[in-house]
């Protein structure tokens, strides 16, 4: 039988937690989802969350706060996409339990 690392399990506690409150809201969960696959403007990702402006720049402005999103400048635009592949693979998992 394997042992268990608790001390790596106990070092990435507060990262995971982390990372778990960003996707418990349903507009955050949309968007990390929206550019799992590539990267999005902010008026694809409004428009695909049926929200203001306003209000999805809020969400974008506090998710790369908390490190899940990162963001590319390209002309007036600005690209949104995942700060860390390990989402892509948790959001991948959750699809495969959820969403079949």
């Amino acid at each position: 039988m394997k042992a268990i690392d608790l001390a790596g399990i106990l070092d990435k506690c507060d990262e995971v937690s982390g990372i778990l409150k960003s996707l418990s809201h349903p507009v955050r969960l949309k968007v990390l989802c929206h550019v799992m696959e590539q990267e999005r403007t902010v008026n694809e990702l409004t428009e695909f969350c049926g929200i203001s402006q306003s209000a999805m720049s809020q969400f974008l402005t506090r998710m790369r706060a908390e490190g899940v999103l990162s963001s590319r400048r390209y002309g007036t635009f600005v690209n949104y996409s995942l700060a860390d592949p390990k989402l892509k693979r948790l959001l991948k998992s959750i699809k495969e339990i959820y969403c079949k």
